[in-house]
């Protein structure tokens, strides 16, 4: 509730501002100015308050925490009434209205102090009414500099019966009616600050939480797959048994099962693998998924420690009253993300060997794969005059990308383009590390230097052999 008349009546007799000299002009914050006055016998702070509710005028003994950069209106007023002398101060009848009149080196400014609760302003006018500035510049009001304001022409000054109703609060505490009513309004907006601030920290940790939640959920889904993980390491142990009665081409391996006698077991086999490579494919897989259980379990570990830590912090948000605390737990919701999972690449993934060949078909996945899952030694394929898919052919340390698996990756490149129908076409292949993004290019275009031509007609069969071999992204392993 802002002051009425009678309350600010009282305020500016017990301040008695006449004849006290502007030695310093502040504005702390987007709806106060602090004026720092001295006269013979003494100095003293007055506060001028805007706030929708707030609006008050009174001394100040405290020190405002956080001031801002020095506000245009409080630059205007610098260079307009400060070091001035206030020769006249009085309120307007009962409407709330403070007229400041400032004299300095022969030139008078008035500040007109409005403290209607929802629409406080101070308005400067020179003497004839015309409007220099104001704290808030409202054009719908024409409370702009270059028009007229003159309340004391436009309003009924008279104090009328209605206004004859207002009373002088007793606010509580001891001291002046000053000391008094800086007390009691600063305690209310430190308050709402405080409960407002509470909010948007509660806010901020259950989105937190959420977050959290969520993360954990998917662990647990991916912790399931990865529980299957012996039988990979079982599937290579078996192949390696028989490795004497497979031979390149097989497509599976029928085979009793050593952990339990009786049973026979079918295993998958790539007919494009030899024996050997066939069980170090499971022995891969099983190392793969061991690894990432281990990482599950530390992320796990990780987000349930923190989820304690929420709740803990929760706890004091609920009750705390330190405002630097709160706001620091109330942004912790703009800035704290969550750490991000590795995603899986987009597009197709095929095998060749013991290679692993990613096909982008859109040019987003194209540029989804350049940006975060080849590196530079990885080789890139594409098709020379036909829009079409990246091809990527990933690097294995110490081993040479062999002919039939670039030829694979050739067909993949022409059989994901507009060449299709042709039946044959020209590629060219780099390694990844000779490719420049195209300055304001379409998302995934590059430029490939140190590039080879690649003459592939394509083979239906190979396609076949390499729709076989594909593997599912949606798995974890």
């Amino acid at each position: 509730m802002s002051l009425n008349w009678k309350e600010i009546n009282l305020v500016l007799e017990e301040l008695a501002l006449e004849n006290s000299h502007i030695q310093k002009i502040r504005q702390p914050d987007y709806h106060s100015l602090i004026f720092e006055q001295y006269k013979p016998g003494g100095r003293f702070t007055l506060y001028i308050g805007l706030k929708q509710g707030n609006t008050r005028i009174h001394s100040l003994s405290r020190k405002i925490q956080g001031e801002k950069k020095l506000q245009r209106f409080a630059q205007f007023l610098r260079s307009r009434i400060l070091g001035g002398r206030i020769i006249g101060a009085c309120q307007l009848g009962g409407q709330r209205i403070v007229k400041l009149t400032v004299l300095r080196g022969g030139e008078t400014t008035l500040l007109w102090v409005r403290l209607w609760g929802g629409a406080g302003n101070v308005i400067v006018t020179d003497d004839s009414g015309t409007i220099l500035d104001a704290f808030y510049r409202r054009p719908k009001r024409e409370e702009i500099s270059g028009k007229k304001y003159n309340p004391e022409a436009i309003l009924d000054i008279t104090i009328s019966q209605k206004d004859e109703g207002y009373e002088v609060r007793d606010l509580p505490g001891t001291g002046s009616f000053n000391e008094r009513v800086e007390r009691y309004y600063f305690q209310n907006e430190t308050a709402d600050i405080l409960s407002s601030l509470r909010r948007q920290a509660e806010v901020a940790l259950e989105k937190r939480k959420t977050a959290f939640s969520i993360t954990l959920e998917r662990i647990r889904d991916k912790n399931e797959t990865y529980q299957k993980i012996e039988r990979y390491k079982h599937f290579g142990d078996l192949i390696t048994s028989n490795i004497h009665t497979i031979k390149k081409g097989d497509t599976v391996l029928l085979t009793e099962d050593f952990l339990d006698p009786g049973t026979t077991l079918e295993i998958e086999l790539s007919p494009t693998r030899s024996p050997s490579e066939n069980a170090e494919h499971y022995y891969r897989k099983y190392r793969k998924a061991r690894k990432g259980l281990g990482r599950l379990e530390k992320q796990k570990h990780e987000i349930e420690t923190e989820m304690t830590e929420l709740e803990n912090t929760l706890s004091r948000v609920c009750e705390s009253t330190d405002e630097l605390f709160l706001r620091s737990v109330a942004g912790s919701g703009r800035k704290t993300k969550t750490k991000r999972e590795k995603h899986s690449p987009p597009g197709l993934a095929f095998t060749s060997g013991l290679f692993t060949i990613l096909v982008g078909r859109t040019a987003k996945e194209n540029d989804e794969l350049l940006r975060n899952h080849v590196r530079g030694n990885d080789f890139w394929l594409h098709a020379r005059d036909f829009p079409g898919a990246y091809v990527f052919i990933k690097y294995i340390p110490g081993k040479s990308v062999p002919l039939d698996t670039l030829l694979d990756a050739g067909n993949l490149a022409l059989h994901y383009s507009k060449g299709k129908a042709s039946g044959k076409g020209d590629l060219y292949y780099t390694q990844v590390k000779y490719l420049r993004r195209a300055k304001q290019g379409k998302t995934g275009t590059v430029l490939p230097t140190h590039e080879k031509n690649l003459a592939v007609r394509l083979d239906p069969s190979r396609i076949e052999k390499l729709q076989k071999a594909k593997q599912d992204l949606s798995s974890p392993v």
